[in-house]
């Protein structure tokens, strides 16, 4: 047993009766005076099994409640060592994501919606590019899904049927097998599964069940896959879009997870025209489908979770205004909202010979091999990222309404204040944020070490910055479409001009010397 790997007990047994899900097993660990009790599964062939996921090194020990005749370690005890390269589950720290040994997760994500419903041969293809891609967290579905260039039968489903009809009670113990080895391949790799629980876009039953019916899938769900640390729960792709599933359903299937997952893995849900109540208590983050990346400090306040653009339009030449924007501005979009403070989500929908076919193979949809020019500008984003000493947090300057009126209070305050800076403190609500949708800053800063600054689509000869008077500081611009890096100034504070190269998509960063 080891801290942060996945502990697995095995039983072997007769089969159920009944229900092959809500079979009578359970193990009480102990690790260090605390105790967890966690629920088995049957895997089939006579096999039960219990999984753990220690968070701590010490000596743990197990006892196992049943009522089933069961042979193998139904108690003992066993060294927890400490981990060796793993760094736990990922969890949100404020606004932020850490995995639990504190360690950063900065969430550079992708979508491959029916990733482990293709062949063998395209699933090959698609692992051997997520080796030399920067990503890591993708989202796929437990559901095949059926939709544009995304009609193949898969070979294995989550259930067997009887009488002709999906059985929930019967799991498909080799598809529940296939999708693990998948899981663990991307664990190896260091990439997040953000698992799709439901979605709307079938033909095969799977979007009218019934509320029951959800319910046992989710708990064989967590009874097999929640001791595994890179998973991530998504209620759904599009959920107000599931019109058999009633809109009451969704807060009872997250308080449901909350409650069985002994780990407490993220969980959010994915909306396509009426977003999810982020607010609510068993969400960990925003999950959102927008292209208002110049909002994400309005999430982050509004909230307090991190923020995450999971679908943002993907780049790509369908036919589709979601899947045809260009490589440049997904990039854009990427760095405005990373600048912030905020995460995103990478897609490509480019069919390489130009030609669409039903049998077309599109990277979101099946995986194999990408073909825009955005991911290795990703990389380049990421490799930045990862060298800032500390998470990023807006810089908030003239877009927070409430703070120009509370300041202009201040009678001499409002006597240097332009006028055109009153009027628009003055808008109603809406108007002010449709206003300052288009002119807000995109800056942002960790502490008074490094600060950011983010031009996206404009081309400024120059650029002015404020820095902390009391330190010092190196000044590079950045072109993150070229992926240079230029270093512009040295040891300066205070109100700085900045030398600019009067192009879009360029970035300011100053390092504190």
């Amino acid at each position: 047993m080891r801290q942060y790997d996945t502990f697995e007990l095995t039983f072997q047994g007769a089969e159920p009766e009944g229900s092959q899900v809500s079979v009578d097993l359970s193990v009480i660990f102990t690790l260090n005076g605390t105790q967890k009790e966690v629920k088995g599964f049957y895997a089939g062939n006579g096999v039960y099994k219990v999984r753990y996921f220690p968070t701590e090194a010490g000596t743990c020990s197990w006892q196992t409640k049943t009522s089933l005749a069961l042979s193998g370690r139904l108690n003992g005890s066993e060294e927890c060592e400490a981990a060796a390269s793993a760094h736990g589950m990922v969890k949100a720290d404020g606004i932020h994501l850490k995995y639990e040994d504190g360690t950063r997760y900065i969430a550079v994500g992708t979508t491959i919606y029916a990733m482990v419903h293709q062949e063998k041969a395209r699933v090959e293809e698609t692992f051997a590019t997520l080796a030399e891609a920067p990503f890591n967290k993708i989202r796929f579905c437990v559901f095949p899904k059926h939709y544009d260039f995304n009609h193949n039968e898969p070979e294995l489903f989550a259930f067997e049927k009887t009488d002709g009809k999906w059985d929930v009670n019967r799991p498909c113990f080799a598809f529940w097998d296939m999708l693990e080895e998948q899981i663990r391949r991307l664990e190896r790799m260091g990439i997040e599964g953000d698992l799709i629980l439901f979605h709307p876009y079938d033909h095969w039953g799977f979007a009218q069940m019934s509320k029951e019916e959800c319910f046992v899938y989710l708990d064989y769900l967590l009874r097999r896959l929640s001791a595994m640390p890179n998973l991530w729960w998504s209620l759904a792709n599009e959920y107000d879009l599931m019109e058999h599933f009633d809109r009451s359903w969704w807060p009872e299937f997250a308080a449901y997870i909350h409650e069985n997952d002994p780990y407490g893995h993220m969980l959010s849900n994915h909306h396509c025209i009426t977003q999810w109540d982020f607010s609510d208590e068993n969400t960990t983050h925003c999950c959102l489908q927008s292209s208002a990346m110049v909002r994400t400090p309005d999430f982050q306040d509004q909230y307090g979770k991190p923020v995450i653009f999971d679908e943002c339009c993907y780049e790509g030449n369908i036919p589709y205004g979601w899947g045809n924007i260009s490589g440049r501005e997904l990039v854009n979009r990427f760095w405005t909202t990373f600048v912030m403070g905020g995460y995103c989500t990478h897609g490509e929908t480019i069919s390489e010979n130009g030609r669409l076919e039903d049998d077309t193979v599109l990277w979101w949809a099946k995986g194999g091999a990408l073909h825009g020019e955005s991911p290795e500008r990703i990389a380049f984003l990421r490799k930045i990222m990862e060298e800032l000493p500390g998470d990023l947090d807006p810089v908030k300057s003239m877009w927070d309404q409430e703070a120009m009126l509370e300041q202009l209070k201040d009678p001499e305050i409002a006597a240097r204040t332009p006028v055109v800076v009153k009027e628009v403190a003055k808008m109603p609500k809406e108007q002010f944020q449709e206003f300052m949708d288009g002119n807000r800053e995109i800056a942002g800063h960790c502490g008074e070490d490094v600060y950011l600054q983010y031009w996206a689509k404009h081309c400024t000869c120059v650029a002015d910055l404020v820095l902390p008077k009391g330190n010092s500081y190196d000044i590079e611009v950045i072109d993150t479409w070229e992926m240079t890096r230029t270093k512009v100034l040295s040891h300066v504070n205070g109100n700085v001009r900045v030398p600019m190269p009067g192009k879009e998509g360029m970035l300011v960063i100053a390092k504190r010397i």
